[in-house]
Formats: structure tokens, C-alpha cells, sequence
């Protein structure tokens, strides 16, 4: 009897050990199907991320000097190859399906009231420069056509995103001026308030707004943004300024890199009744996978990137999500999606969830897309109508005391002899 107890034993220890790797095979085997698919899907439809911060990474490590440097592969060249926010290259953008990518001309706050203007233009002319320099990788586009047509080239159409309202120094003017540079949307904020406009900061316990949202003539240069069709970026802004430039904005909005409140409580997140407004308003949460705001801890998944996916798809619908991953701005990425190279891997979760190929062309490029033409509708009907710039210059009374030592006011006379 206790022969046969042990020879059982012995044959279901092996059964155990032979099915083990069998469900393994299976597991891995069903999900090359997936990656397959979704590899499928990208190159249908443009994948257009919303914000990745290589850009200033050039600053930093290149001092912009980007003439000579050979960006097709990172991975083995000093200082890129030390570096965890070294996520981007040519090669890796080609592995990871990027149709289109806004290159966000990012400088500090610490600019403020100094040369944030002139460090911006330095960025934008950075992105330019290194567009020209990799022409057979990359054409600088401007226009939701434009990325189409670049894709259906074979190439990664390159957008300009200016990550923050103190980059045009309380200036209509300049803001003008940057759209002519080929700038196509300015988060409103960073991660300081403007004279004219509130952070998310604000919105932490013991912070108190400083605008209760925007001024006058914040809402002044939401009225602009729409003339010339500059998408409106709520990423980094405080819940009530989300709420005027909604209520402000005739065109759709984006949040160019922000994931789901509900999942994870930063407030560089968007809450369920901001996402239900952007439903309203037709734009776009481009969901962020930095892990601070993915799982409010020091490591997330790819699955749970998923969940902010889907979440945003359950309170707005599946025509308000897109994808902004802010790589090359964070060192800390998910399990699964450590850089551009591996965007496949979110889309075949997505598929393995049961998502239908036709809502993860939406995720991928289409919805931007759709707001993109939104944004240019709005401009193209104010000019029908004979709409002219907002030629209003800030009231020197928004200005805080800190900027009056880089100011001379208005100038109302000048000699010159």
C-alpha cells in the first residue's frame, strides 16, 4: 500500500513537472500572437506619442551640438548608455512603431522672469536641427496631414510641444512667434505657476492657488491658442484651470502626458470629472507611463499602464485616450515598457484584454489625429469669421514682484537719437 501511495506520488510530481513549462510555451506563444498582432495595428495607423523629453536630454548631455552626433543607436555611447532616462534613439523609435512624436521643448522653471524665452527658441531650434540632421528618419510636420503624409513616407513625423506657459514670458507676441517656429501645443504650466495661470502643485495638501485657476488673460492666451491652432495642454495644470481652459477652449484639448487620478492620486493626474469634460470637449488624456504617476510607487507594470488605458476608455470612451509616454524625462518606467522600443508590448496587453483593433488604431494615433483637425477647424472658422490677433499685453499688475528686476514695463516713448 504505501508502495503505490509513493509510486502516485511520484507519477503526479512528474505530470506537474512536465506541464509547467507546457503552460509556459503556451503563455509566451499567445502572446507573440499578440505582440504580432499589435505590430500589425501600428503600422496601419501612425502611433503618435505626445511627449518624450529627448530634446532637452540633447541639452544636457550635448550641450545641443547635434551637427556630428550619430543618434541612431544610444545604447553603448557615453553618457547615454550610464544614463536610466536614456530611453530614445532612432533605432529603438523604429523597433517601437513611432509613426509621429511631439518633441517637447522643455526648459526649467527656473527661467522664469530670465531667459526661459531665449532657452525655449535655443530647444526649438534644437528639435529642428535634428530633424535636418537624420532626414531619411525623421520630417518635421506641422499639420494632422502632415503626420499622415511623413507616415505613409516611412517616416517619423517630428512635432514641436513646448512643456510650459513661462516659455513665452507672459507674451501673445511670442507665442505667436513660437507657432511660427512650428511650436503646435504649449502645456499651460509646469511645475510653477505663471502670472497668468495655476500648477497641479497648487492642488497638493498645504499649497493654496494663487489665480484660482487663470486670469484674464490666461484665458487671453487659451482665445490665441484657438485663432492660430495650437492645441491646449493640460498636463501639469491645477484641477481649476483645467476647468477654465475646458470651459474657454472652443477647440479640443489634450493632456499630453497624464494618466488616470482615480488609479493613482497625483495631481499631475486627471480626476473622473475632468475626464468626463474632456469627453464633452472631444479632446484627448495621452496617458503618462512615468511609475509616480502609474502606481504612485517606485515600480509599476505594463499591465497597470493598461489599467490607466482602460479606466480613461471606461469614463470618457475609447475616442479620448492616446499615448504620451514622457520618456527620456523619467528614469523610472514600467516593467515592460523600459523604452521606445517597446510600445508593442502595452498594445498586445490591450489585445490579450479583448480590446478591438479598431479602438487600438484610436489609442494609437487616430484620436490625436481627430483632434489635431479639431484644433485647425477652430482656427480656419475664426479667420472665416475675420478673426484677429489678441493683441493685449499682460497688466503689469499680474506680474509678481520676483519679475520686475528682468522688466521694464510698458515703453510708451523712446529718443532715437
Amino acid at each position: 500500500m504505501n508502495w503505490c501511495v509513493i509510486v502516485l506520488a511520484l507519477l503526479l510530481s512528474t505530470q506537474k513537472s512536465w506541464s509547467y513549462p507546457s503552460a509556459r510555451f503556451e503563455e509566451a506563444n499567445s502572446f507573440e500572437k499578440y505582440l504580432e498582432k499589435a505590430r500589425t495595428v501600428l503600422d496601419r495607423v501612425p502611433l503618435i506619442d505626445g511627449h518624450n523629453d529627448f530634446p532637452y536630454s540633447l541639452r544636457r548631455y550635448e550641450n545641443n551640438q547635434v551637427g556630428d552626433l550619430d543618434i541612431n543607436d544610444l545604447t553603448t555611447s557615453e553618457p547615454w548608455a550610464s544614463s536610466s532616462s536614456s530611453q530614445t534613439d532612432i533605432n529603438r523609435l523604429r523597433q517601437g512603431k513611432v509613426g509621429a512624436q511631439f518633441w517637447s521643448a522643455y526648459v526649467p522653471c527656473s527661467t522664469q522672469y530670465k531667459d526661459a524665452i531665449l532657452k525655449t527658441w535655443e530647444q526649438i531650434d534644437v528639435i529642428h536641427r535634428m530633424v535636418d540632421a537624420n532626414p531619411t528618419a525623421f520630417e518635421f510636420v506641422t499639420s494632422a496631414q502632415e503626420i499622415e503624409d511623413a507616415f505613409s513616407r516611412g517616416k517619423i513625423g517630428s512635432l514641436v510641444g513646448v512643456e510650459g506657459g513661462h516659455s513665452i514670458g507672459s507674451s501673445l507676441a511670442v507665442l505667436r512667434m513660437m507657432y511660427d517656429m512650428g511650436v503646435r501645443y504649449m502645456t499651460l504650466t509646469h511645475s510653477c505657476p505663471t502670472p497668468w495661470g495655476d500648477n497641479s502643485q497648487l492642488d497638493d495638501p498645504g499649497n493654496v492657488p494663487i489665480h484660482d485657476g487663470l486670469t484674464p488673460f490666461g484665458k487671453n492666451v487659451i482665445a490665441e491658442m484657438n485663432r492660430l491652432g495650437m492645441l491646449i495642454d493640460l498636463s501639469h495644470v491645477s484641477r481649476k484651470t483645467m476647468r477654465d481652459a475646458l470651459e474657454t477652449s472652443a477647440a479640443p484639448v489634450i493632456f499630453s502626458h497624464s494618466s488616470a487620478y482615480a488609479l493613482c492620486n497625483n495631481t499631475r493626474n486627471v480626476p473622473d470629472d475632468i475626464l468626463q469634460l474632456v469627453a464633452q470637449n472631444g479632446g484627448v488624456v495621452m496617458v503618462n507611463f512615468f511609475v509616480s504617476y502609474i502606481s504612485c510607487g517606485l515600480t509599476a507594470t505594463v499591465q497597470q499602464v493598461a489599467d490607466h488605458i482602460e479606466h480613461i476608455r471606461n469614463v470618457a470612451g475609447a475616442d479620448h485616450v492616446g499615448i504620451g509616454s514622457d520618456f527620456n524625462g523619467v528614469a523610472r518606467t514600467p516593467e515592460g515598457l523600459k523604452d521606445v522600443s517597446e510600445y508593442p508590448n502595452l498594445f498586445a496587453e490591450l489585445l490579450a484584454r479583448g480590446w478591438a483593433e479598431t479602438d487600438l488604431e484610436k489609442v494609437a494615433g487616430l484620436n490625436l489625429l481627430r483632434v489635431f483637425r479639431g484644433a485647425e477647424a477652430v482656427r480656419d472658422q475664426m479667420a472665416a469669421d475675420g478673426g484677429k490677433p489678441f493683441d493685449e499685453w499682460i497688466p503689469q499688475a499680474d506680474l509678481p514682484a520676483e519679475s520686475l528686476p528682468c522688466s521694464t514695463g510698458q515703453i510708451k516713448s523712446v529718443t532715437t537719437e
